[in-house]
């Protein structure tokens, strides 16, 4: 009966450490990659800007910056490293080049009308591009004209502008201007050179009700406005 009992109770362990090591495997097995906060609709730190020429959409990592939900600014979006790169709404981290490269592979076409001669009296040209913002908790995908308010209650037209040349010789890293520009790649042509910074005409500044707090990652999707096309 003793011998009877012991083979029973070395029975009884081995089932246990066996349960045990399979508990532990299947635990290893199930165990979830965390996503970085820097980490997107696709896009990251590591690959800021994301092309998908089927959909026709372009995606770029940008930063909220909290500084211009109360102060006035002429810059939707700058790459971080530019001259300008702490000046606008969204901070992007992808550089003008790529993005207009990007722009062309969607099949827009840049406009090029614009110089540093012309550019208080000429309204930007190119195909209309929308921009869309979201971010990891946003209720949806919000267009610029949501989170950039306008003084004068006007819309956003932006254009691909181009001048990618001139974006790489004054690297401003601007990639969406608010009034129309002849640096950055795309602008606004709702309004003439200057309208913020020198005749004051109107002011720009993010739309702190629905924007997420300063330094929140999002993602900005760009794309052929088909309705202004």
């Amino acid at each position: 009966m003793k011998f009877y009992k012991a083979i029973t109770l070395a029975a009884v362990t081995a089932l246990s450490l066996t349960v045990a090591g399979c508990s532990s495997n299947t635990q290893s097995t199930q165990t979830v990659e965390k996503k970085s906060a820097d980490q997107v609709l696709g896009v990251s730190l590591e690959n800021p800007i994301k092309v998908d020429k089927e959909k026709g959409t372009i995606t770029v990592l940008g930063q909220v910056n909290g500084k211009y939900f109360n102060q006035s600014t002429r810059h939707g979006s700058v790459e971080h490293s530019g001259s300008n790169g702490a000046k606008s709404v969204i901070t992007a981290f992808a550089k003008p080049e790529d993005f207009f490269n990007a722009l062309v592979e969607i099949g827009a076409k840049p406009g090029e009308n614009m110089t540093p001669a012309n550019a208080q009296t000429t309204h930007v040209q190119g195909t209309p591009i929308k921009m869309d913002v979201t971010w990891d908790g946003a209720d949806k995908t919000y267009n610029i004209n949501d989170l950039i308010i306008d003084s004068n209650g006007n819309k956003i037209n932006f254009r691909f502008g181009g001048n990618l040349n001139r974006a790489k010789d004054k690297n401003t890293g601007c990639l969406s201007c608010l009034d129309s520009c002849p640096v950055g790649i795309i602008s606004n042509d709702t309004y003439t050179y200057g309208a913020v910074e020198n005749t004051g005409e109107v002011k720009f500044t993010g739309n702190s009700e629905l924007l997420p707090e300063d330094g929140t990652y999002v993602a900005t999707i760009y794309s052929i406005d088909k309705d202004r096309a």
